[in-house]
């Protein structure tokens, strides 16, 4: 129930995100909205205040790959960019949602990472957006029958702040 109403919850954001944005004649266009004075952006490894190590770097990798696929932008280097998206991860919990009651073992465990993160004009220096306390969650099932690991659920949670960071670098409608 709570994975279908996720799923559903998921697939609204996506139809919203898609892009509508008021085109050259004042009606509505389906073109991009984002900014494209902006040719390049710098992704440095997001910083991390959690204890899961691998958290940060599957974090900057996603939002490299979502840059790369759904916006104008080129990922580069900082001394090449006109941009740079930096962050922290600053909350990793799994939460326990339902556990079996027979076993006491876990059916379903929520998964919850918070971040902090700037987008800066280099060429100016000041920064573009900035976002505290950034959150998402991501739903995983360690019980039988699917025995999902915890890197299932890091996994989710990543994509999931990956496309919403992503998505807050949309120009104002």
């Amino acid at each position: 129930m709570i994975k279908r109403l996720l799923a559903i919850m998921a697939g609204l954001i996506s139809l919203l995100a898609i892009g509508c944005s008021s085109g050259p004649d004042g009606g509505w266009s389906s073109g991009s909205t984002y900014d494209t004075s902006l040719r390049t952006i710098a992704v440095p490894v997001f910083g991390n205040a959690t204890s899961d190590r691998k958290l940060s770097q599957n974090l900057t990798e996603a939002v490299v790959k979502e840059i790369e696929s759904i916006t104008p932008w080129k990922v580069t280097g900082q001394g090449r960019a006109d941009t740079m998206l930096r962050g922290t991860v600053t909350r990793y919990r799994l939460i326990l949602l339902s556990k079996d009651p027979t076993t006491g073992l876990a059916n379903e465990m929520l998964v919850e990472a918070t971040v902090d993160f700037e987008w800066v004009d280099l060429r100016t220096g000041e920064p573009i957006l900035t976002r505290a306390g950034f959150a998402a969650s991501a739903l995983f099932t360690p019980s039988r029958p699917s025995q999902q690991p915890v890197d299932i659920g890091r996994f989710e949670v990543v994509q999931v702040l990956a496309r919403d960071i992503v998505d807050t670098l949309q120009a104002d409608w």
